[in-house]
């Protein structure tokens, strides 16, 4: 077998080749160069730009208005060759077609002035399908149709001027669709319906509140207006205050003795629903506290104000006879009353200069206000008295008068 080194270069392969390229030369000619032509340039006079009226003045110069593939301008930087009016307003936000550039920068020309569609067509295509309405800060999505059901044209809402709007056009529509809704609305949050809308609907039935705060417990079912009174633009809606307090305030009864974080304490479901930490009190429930209700101290939902001293709950008994004061904690602990372990100043030394103590009721076995000696040591009352009387002191009931700080040797006879 004979090897083609040619490949698909055969001559019959090259013979049909030129037989294809001769048929498109001739049907080209024969046709005026239509098979390449998009179709002919408008020739609706205006002013006079770039040397011309009308796009068929160009006289079917093509890179007139179009570049070569490996041009570094662009068809669009043409256009604006000639309508150096419509440079500058794209320059300019406050302008129709700035506006249009600066929510959607990827525009062209010719999306919304389309060309080569005859002698007579429109420039300007300004029409639903076509005319990009995003781009002017307002989707349409939500606006397919009218209240009376039909498709939305652009003199609905524009009426002769598509450059304008007037406001007062939204009211008149949504009144149709719902007046008692309409009225409401605008007057919770005024006439500017811009200011919040923008035909996206994202304020509608299917929005969502979890994202930021969500609406559980007796927050479920508010209305919009009654936490977001004050907001008049979308932004607003975003920087309403999500802490208790700040739609709360006035409901505090502790007139925020325990803080502003009420979320600490209270759940969403209801204010009666309390959880309060003791502990980050100025009074940490211990011991015997910790099992307390809060109405045994909270007496008429009182909870500002309230005294945390032992005494203004726990009157003194009458065993202690006004003799240790009021300072309950010197010797008790929350745990239980009993045992007691005074730590206070104690008039006379309980340890008699000689180191060690002893218990209350060695000293005071009937009273506090009372004390006797022979409760320890050798002070039987019985030698005691021997004694004394051996000295001459018939007097000695009174020991602390002669012994204040409790030593045998400082009594007032020694020296005798």
């Amino acid at each position: 077998m004979k090897n083609n080194r040619l490949g698909c270069w055969s001559g019959t392969s090259v013979l049909i080749m030129f037989a294809t390229l001769l048929f498109i030369a001739g049907y080209t000619y024969l046709h005026g160069g239509l098979l390449y032509n998009p179709g002919s340039l408008n020739a609706q006079n205006g002013q006079t730009l770039g040397g011309v009226t009308s796009h068929a003045g160009t006289g079917g110069e093509c890179k007139a208005c179009h570049t070569a593939p490996w041009e570094r301008a662009k068809m669009a930087e043409r256009c604006l060759d000639c309508h150096s009016e419509t440079a500058k307003q794209m320059q300019d936000s406050a302008s129709l077609h700035g506006q249009m550039l600066q929510n959607s920068p990827d525009l062209t020309c010719r999306q919304c002035h389309p060309e080569h569609r005859g002698a007579n067509a429109s420039l300007t295509e300004m029409d639903e399908a076509t005319f990009p309405h995003d781009a002017m800060g307002y989707s349409l999505s939500g606006h397919r149709l009218t209240a009376t059901n039909q498709p939305f044209a652009c003199q609905d809402c524009h009426e002769d001027d598509l450059s304008t709007f007037n406001i007062k056009t939204c009211q008149d529509c949504h009144a149709n669709l719902d007046a008692p809704f309409t009225l409401k609305h605008s007057a919770e949050y005024g006439e500017a319906c811009l200011a919040c809308h923008d035909g996206v609907d994202r304020f509608g039935k299917n929005f969502s509140h979890d994202a930021k705060f969500a609406l559980t417990g007796g927050h479920n079912g508010l209305t919009c207006v009654q936490c977001h009174s004050t907001a008049r633009t979308a932004d607003d809606f975003k920087t309403a205050p999500s802490d208790c307090y700040a739609c709360h305030r006035e409901d505090d009864p502790h007139l925020a003795a325990y803080g502003t974080d009420c979320a600490s304490c209270h759940q969403p479901s209801a204010w009666s629903e309390v959880t309060f930490d003791h502990s980050r009190s100025n009074f940490p429930l211990t011991g015997k506290h910790a099992n307390l209700t809060c109405e045994q101290c909270h007496i008429n939902s009182q909870f500002a104000g309230l005294p945390t001293t032992c005494v203004s709950c726990h009157a003194e008994p009458a065993y202690h006879a006004g003799a240790f004061g009021t300072d309950c904690a010197a010797c008790h602990t929350t745990t239980a009353w009993t045992p007691a372990s005074f730590n206070g100043q104690h008039t006379f030394p309980l340890d008699h200069g000689e180191g060690g103590n002893v218990s209350c009721v060695t000293c005071h076995p009937n009273s506090f206000t009372a004390y006797t000696c022979y409760g320890c040591h050798e002070h039987s009352e019985t030698k005691i008295s021997a004694k004394h009387i051996k000295e001459g002191i018939s007097d000695f009931q009174n020991c602390m008068e002669c012994h204040p700080n409790g030593n045998k040797h400082e009594g007032k006879y020694d020296d005798d």
